[in-house]
């Protein structure tokens, strides 16, 4: 701790200092966990909670030490002001000052502080959620080569924008095209930041101040409590809605052309099923009457799914080329579900559509960096293999794996975890695709199970150096190695076993770590 204050920068130190002195006064109010060797965060502990975590009532006498404890604190702010050196001294006398008060060492909880400050924001987190392509954790984890790409082109200057063969400016757009036409069997290709922007592009360029026909069966919301309407309304299209929420037909579509139709959408429904009296107009149907009234069709088909998963028992999500082979004028899909790319969105289609949408000003809005140009292009060629593609892309080898493959992995993490003192259970389980894709789909896998209290496990696996997020089912914390790339076991491993068997110690920031988490969140949109 004195090494870590005392290398710190000063005014870095005095902002923890400062933090930590603001939190002990709400604690006043707001009975703080405590625990050994940091100072606990503000929030209420229930009775269990504190069984499991030490968590002592705070009583009149805990009370008078802690506004002691704060006016010290306050003067130690003031000497870390003028110098780290004299703040440390201060904290180390605190301490020794009364060792009763060695479970509230004010030094650890400026420390804590100080790891806090330096700590980024966005860090690593291992999933074991069971929910492969999990929203809130990053979706996709990208390939070996995507990294490569991506280290490779931030280092220094690229041809992003320059014309190598010609010897003068040329455009961010030209990068992926050529595989991205390869791969679909469309004209052309723009990418844009992610699908959302795809669709308001689309729209913006192609019916501007007209109408957008779509049928009020796709009018979904996605992740985030975004809806479809809203971002089509954000185009500058007008939204004209047909048919009812289960059965809409192409006689409604046709009813509803008019002098002012600009264009036909059609949404793949990725994220939930209807089932039942049901009807729907394909792409197929959809393009036929549009090209008797030269109207577009636009098809935000999502997933960006690039060849067929039937055969590892994932079957009825639609391909990205089927959207270009039965008409669509442009189909748009992401680049971070089922592709396994970076989040990105993906415009593919009719040549002279698609230079509509480039020459749109609203384009350089939505551009993407030269980072995601180099991931995408670097995961699409993977998929000039298939075999290859199924392997290296970890969202495809996690979603193609065997139950048993992944069960090897999980009986050998068990025996590991109780070889070191820990209790749990290797139990079936079922995962999910998540990421908006194959909505019903099941996948047969295998978790490990810990004993002991599922929701202080939850928070310590969270609280870890990398944190570990899985699912609380059956008053057990399970976590599921599908979603865990196995180039990661010995990672796991180690991040687990340490954040179960280091002495229990909570952040400042546990009121956060208490809320709502992936734990208990879907992921699937």
């Amino acid at each position: 701790m004195r090494a870590l204050l005392l290398h710190a920068p000063q005014a870095l130190v005095a902002e923890a200092a400062r933090r930590a002195v603001a939190r002990a006064r709400r604690g006043l109010v707001t009975s703080p966990e405590v625990s050994p060797g940091a100072g606990g965060g503000p929030r209420d502990a229930s009775p269990e909670e504190a069984h499991d975590t030490g968590c002592a009532d705070v009583d009149d006498a805990d009370t008078t030490d802690r506004m002691h404890e704060i006016r010290a604190a306050d003067n130690t702010v003031s000497a870390a002001d003028r110098g780290s050196h004299m703040f440390v001294e201060g904290a180390d006398e605190l301490v020794h000052d009364d060792s009763a008060r060695q479970a509230n060492d004010w030094g650890a909880r400026v420390a804590a502080e100080l790891r806090l400050l330096e700590r980024p924001s966005l860090r690593p987190v291992f999933n074991a959620t069971g929910v492969v392509l999990h929203t809130n954790l990053g979706r996709a984890p990208l390939a070996a080569a995507a990294l490569d790409a991506i280290v490779r082109t931030a280092g220094g200057a690229t041809n992003l924008e320059y014309d190598i063969e010609q010897g003068r400016r040329g455009t961010r757009y030209s990068h992926c095209v050529a595989l991205l036409c390869e791969l679909t069997g469309a004209e052309d290709a723009i990418v844009v930041n992610n699908c959302a922007a795809a669709l308001v592009l689309a729209l913006n360029t192609l019916a501007d101040g007209r109408e957008a026909i779509i049928s009020r069966g796709e009018l979904i919301e996605i992740g985030g409590s975004f809806r479809v309407p809203d971002i089509m309304e954000r185009s500058g299209a007008v939204l004209r809605e047909v048919g009812t929420t289960n059965r809409t037909y192409v006689d409604d579509y046709r009813a509803a052309f008019g002098a002012d139709t600009g264009a036909l959408v059609k949404v793949h429904r990725s994220n939930f099923e209807v089932r039942g009296f049901v009807a729907e107009a394909s792409v197929r149907d959809l393009s036929t009457i549009a090209g008797e009234r030269g109207i577009p069709l636009v098809y935000d088909f999502g997933s960006g799914l690039m060849m067929d998963l039937a055969p590892y028992g994932l079957a009825g999500e639609p391909l990205a080329r089927d959207g270009v082979r039965d008409g669509a004028t442009l189909t748009l899909m992401s680049g971070d579900k089922l592709l396994g790319g970076p989040q990105a969105g993906i415009i593919v289609g009719q040549r002279d559509a698609v230079a509509a949408c480039r020459t749109n000003p609203l384009c350089r809005a939505l551009r993407v960096d030269k980072l995601t140009l180099a991931a995408l292009e670097a995961t699409l060629a993977l998929y000039r293999d298939p075999l290859r593609a199924v392997r290296d892309i970890p969202a495809l080898a996690m979603l193609t794996a065997s139950a048993d493959e992944v069960k090897e992995r999980v009986e050998s993490l068990g025996m590991a975890l109780r070889a070191a003192g820990v209790a749990c259970d290797v139990v079936a389980s079922e995962a999910t695709v998540g990421g908006g894709a194959f909505p019903s789909a099941r996948i047969p896998s295998w978790s490990i199970a810990l004993a002991g209290h599922a929701p202080g496990h939850d928070r310590a696996l969270r609280n870890g150096q990398q944190p570990i997020v899985g699912r609380i089912e059956d008053h057990r914390l399970r976590l599921d190695l599908r979603s865990v790339p196995a180039a990661l076991d010995a990672d796991f491993t180690d991040a687990l076993t340490h954040s179960l068997l280091e002495p229990r110690t909570h952040s400042p920031t546990d009121t956060a770590s208490s809320a709502v988490s992936p734990t208990r969140a879907s992921g699937a949109s």
